[in-house]
């Protein structure tokens, strides 16, 4: 794979943003893109650094997108920057003037990330129709209740004062989505965020909105992402066709 280090100007936010790409070598395009998001205190080296995702993908038509989104969510924030729309719908738009793409895009992430590819696939499902989340903190925007401290107010400028059933709820996005991108979540036993993933899991359920669901030994951990990419992978293929 060819490793790309992109450097582009983004007009909703104003400002000049970072992605990494993993291009297939010795593969004529059109290629299938995923993009792969990263948690919250990471940014866009991070998947890269940390697992082996390019020898998962290596052989394949898959294009790989690693953007940087900060400590966004990948939400529209209520008081600050659009990086849901500069992320679910700017930067594809660019990677289809770069590349020859198919239509139809896979992405996952991890943690914030976990959550984000699953709140960009719910709003944008003509474009995402695969999405993976290891370990999602998917109860943000649902679950409600930050204090004062530096997180909380933070975490207020991107909800906003009312939250729930509104554009970062996750749960009232999978009320609403038409059509259906396939969703595969997966967390582990000794994480954080394993009650906001069962409790997600089940409201899928509630809705008849057919998914996959796994709990694995494990905590909030690269050896857990690590362990269990593989299988996201394995998901978006089947989805994409590859």
């Amino acid at each position: 794979m060819a490793v790309l280090q992109v450097q582009y100007q983004s007009r909703v936010l104003g400002q000049g943003r970072r992605a990494i790409l993993l291009v297939p070598e010795h593969i004529a395009p059109p290629f299938h893109v995923l993009f792969q998001l990263h948690g919250l205190s990471d940014d866009e080296t991070t998947w890269l650094r940390q697992t082996r995702i390019e020898a998962m993908v290596a052989g394949l038509p898959l294009l790989v997108v690693m953007p940087d989104g900060g400590r966004s969510f990948y939400a529209d924030a209520a008081e600050g920057p659009k990086m849901g729309e500069a992320i679910g719908v700017e930067l594809p738009e660019l990677v289809d003037r770069w590349f020859p793409t198919h239509a139809r895009w896979a992405i996952g992430g991890l943690s914030m990330g976990g959550s984000g590819s699953v709140r960009l696939a719910l709003n944008y499902p003509e474009r995402f129709v695969s999405v993976a989340s290891h370990s999602g903190s998917l109860g943000f925007g649902h679950f409600y209740g930050w204090g004062d401290d530096d997180f909380g107010r933070e975490f207020r400028r991107v909800l906003g004062p009312n939250p729930v059933g509104g554009p970062q709820d996750l749960f009232a996005l999978a009320e609403r989505a038409n059509p259906r991108p396939a969703i595969r979540l997966d967390c582990g036993l000794d994480d954080f965020t394993l009650a906001a993933n069962r409790a997600f899991h089940e409201h899928l359920g509630s809705l008849g909105y057919e998914h996959e669901y796994a709990e694995f030994p494990g905590d909030h951990t690269w050896d857990y992402w690590n362990e269990h990419l593989p299988e996201a992978i394995a998901f978006h293929r089947k989805n994409l066709g590859i």
